[in-house]
This record gives C-alpha cells, sequence and structure tokens, in this order.
C-alpha cells in the first residue's frame, strides 16, 4: 500500500463546490481507498491505495468525485516520498520568517511543470518571490504589502486549471501527518 495526499482544488472557496468533509471521507472510502482522513476544509485528503499508477488513480479519484458531488472535480495526487521532498527541498530559508513573509506551494497537476507555470506567473517585484521545484512553485509574498501581491492573478493564468495552492503550514502539516501514519502502530504513542 502506498500512502497518498489529494489535494482537491475548487471546493469551499466563495460558496461554491461545497463539500463536507465526513461526506469526503465516505466518498474515498467508497473508491476502496483505506485509511482515509481529511485535513481542514479546504479539500486535503490522506489515505492509502494498492495502485501502482499514480495517474489512473488520480483519475479514478475524480471520475468518483464528480459523479458523487456533481462537479468537474481536479486533484493534485501526491505520495509521501514526494511530499517529504516538497518541504525538505524548499528553497533555502523558505517557511523560516512568518512575521515578514507569507509562504504558499503552488501544486501542479501533470503535465505542466514547474518551469512552464514559473513562465507565466504574475510576480510584483519587490513584493513577491517565486520559486520552481519539483512539481511545485514556491510562492512568498511580503506580509507588509501582501495587498498588493500578484498571487491572486495566477487564478486568471492559462495554467491555474492545473494547479492548487496550499499554504506552507498546511503544507508541513500534511507532511507530519504522513509521516505519523507512515510509523508502525506499535511505536506510535498513545493517544490522549
Amino acid at each position: 500500500m502506498t500512502q497518498y495526499v489529494a489535494l482537491l482544488r475548487g471546493i469551499n472557496v466563495g460558496g461554491n463546490n461545497i463539500i463536507k468533509m465526513p461526506d469526503l471521507k465516505v466518498s474515498f472510502a467508497a473508491l476502496d481507498l483505506r485509511e482515509v482522513t481529511t485535513y481542514i476544509q479546504s479539500g486535503n485528503v490522506l489515505f492509502e491505495a494498492a495502485e501502482s499508477r499514480p495517474s489512473t488513480l488520480a483519475e479514478r479519484i475524480e471520475d468518483g468525485l464528480s459523479e458523487r458531488f456533481g462537479y468537474q472535480s481536479r486533484i493534485v495526487l501526491r505520495n509521501h516520498r514526494q511530499m517529504r521532498a516538497i518541504i525538505t527541498t524548499a528553497p533555502a530559508g523558505f517557511g523560516t520568517q512568518p512575521d515578514l513573509y507569507r509562504y504558499d506551494v503552488v501544486f501542479l497537476r501533470e503535465p505542466l511543470t514547474a518551469p512552464d507555470a514559473m513562465g507565466g506567473m504574475p510576480l510584483r517585484e519587490g513584493v513577491d518571490q517565486a520559486f520552481a521545484g519539483d512539481g511545485v512553485c514556491y510562492f512568498s509574498r511580503l506580509t507588509s504589502r501582501a495587498t498588493q501581491s500578484y498571487i491572486s492573478r495566477i487564478v486568471g493564468t492559462p495554467n491555474y486549471k492545473s494547479m492548487t495552492i496550499r499554504n506552507w503550514n498546511t503544507s508541513v502539516k500534511l507532511l507530519a501527518l504522513m509521516d505519523a501514519r507512515a510509523t508502525p502502530a506499535r511505536t506510535r504513542s498513545p493517544g490522549p
């Protein structure tokens, strides 16, 4: 079994595509996925699957969600190893000054690549910075000038349908949850 996180795009935002997390969890379990849990309302689903082809798995999940919830589902799928690499290979210092910067990870859906996404990413000089990663772009903006950031302009780019954005804290937490799930049950510390 391989551990994955499915990052849903376009749900529970602006009153559109409202999906309750318990319903989302049930829909993933109905697709014969194991150990399904969700994290916050933005559509982060952790699970295990036996399928060896992530593209086939992603398509199966998208089809199931589209049918069950009546919207055109698109997800970005990452396995545990990929999530660890995304966090550990972030640019030097990324995420370390939360009082000065807001940090986001722009997760890319294949076939969109980071170099292609970077080519169309709007940046405001002196406010925004973006860096290409493996299947992601790292985006930061000065907190003191956040209202002047161009991050919201990503929505108007042709590549937007092939990406979903999570803040750095959520991305780090998803990896921590995956790490905890990967720890053998006999060595996990007991809960409260």
